[in-house]
């Protein structure tokens, strides 16, 4: 019996090898495990955040065991609204996935201080008319983008958290205090 085990390639240390090998590769550090999530085990994902212009805040579960729940969608996309003219767009689930799992490995309960989710088109003009530091094509317009600040996080380790997570573009603004996070191409800027 021992004979034919090793033929085949199956014996007890060969077993043992693989689920180790198996183990490794599930625990390699990628998007999906950003999220800290064992599937089939109530898998969730929350998120936290205030407005310092609106006073508004939210805390809320939109995800559940693989599907997004509408209504949590519906008060993000409202919460992340262009609070100077309140017109609300959706705002991309990838880009709450990436917040969401950047807050996770910041291993924080302090909710992100959203600084700008979505812009309209008259809003980001206005801001690229004050700052060069505004996209004319911003990922904002089209509601893939946020700018977000922790005060008990630095500038640096939300940047880390965000481009762990490979998901899309990271901008670090040390000098405004602020991340930015879209779901668009993998790529990364600022000091």
């Amino acid at each position: 019996m021992a004979q034919n085990d090793r033929s085949s390639g199956l014996n007890r240390r060969g077993l043992l090898l693989g689920a180790f090998a198996a183990t490794t590769v599930a625990a390699a550090p990628t998007y999906s495990n950003a999220f800290g999530i064992l599937r089939g085990a109530g898998d969730i994902r929350r998120i936290k955040m205030y407005s310092g212009r609106t006073g508004e805040k939210i805390d809320t579960i939109y995800w559940i065991e693989g599907n997004y729940i509408k209504d949590a969608i519906d008060e993000i996309n409202f919460f992340m609204r262009d609070w100077r003219n309140n017109k609300v767009r959706g705002i991309d689930t990838r880009t709450i996935d990436i917040m969401s799992a950047s807050h996770n490995l910041l291993d924080t309960t302090e909710p992100y201080m959203l600084i700008s989710g979505y812009r309209s088109p008259e809003t980001n003009a206005m801001l690229r008319s004050r700052s060069s530091g505004v996209a004319k094509n911003s990922r904002h317009l089209v509601g893939e983008a946020a700018d977000l600040r922790l005060s008990s996080r630095s500038v640096n380790q939300m940047y880390r958290a965000a481009a762990a997570c490979a998901g899309g573009g990271v901008g670090r603004y040390s000098s405004s205090n602020f991340v930015h996070m879209d779901c668009g191409p993998v790529r990364s800027w600022g000091r």
